[in-house]
């Protein structure tokens, strides 16, 4: 496939982007070596070969999710400069 001038100006459109008449030509150059690289990529030969997320074996280490103790009200509120019923005393911020 070969794009165009005309094709670069329609996706530039697209994607809400300006792009100078006088860049217009590097773009299709650009565009139309990036789809060339596609298209040797596609002479592959893939028979055989899985579809894959990833190309390495990677797997998610996750610890067990283990519910622990937790500090009391009376621990947590030991370094509180004010404490209001119960709870941490700050200074307003909405009027």
């Amino acid at each position: 496939m070969k794009v165009t001038t005309k094709d670069v100006a329609h996706i530039a459109q697209l994607s809400r982007l300006t792009i100078p008449q006088d860049e217009m030509e590097k773009f299709t150059e650009e565009f139309n070596q990036i789809l060339n690289y596609a298209d040797m990529l596609n002479e592959l030969d893939t028979k055989g070969v899985e579809p894959t997320a990833n190309v390495l074996p990677l797997s998610n280490v996750l610890r067990d999710d283990v519910a622990l103790e937790g500090v009391s009200l009376e621990e947590a509120l030991v370094n509180a400069p004010e404490v209001h019923d119960g709870g941490f005393k700050v200074p307003r911020v909405i009027e």
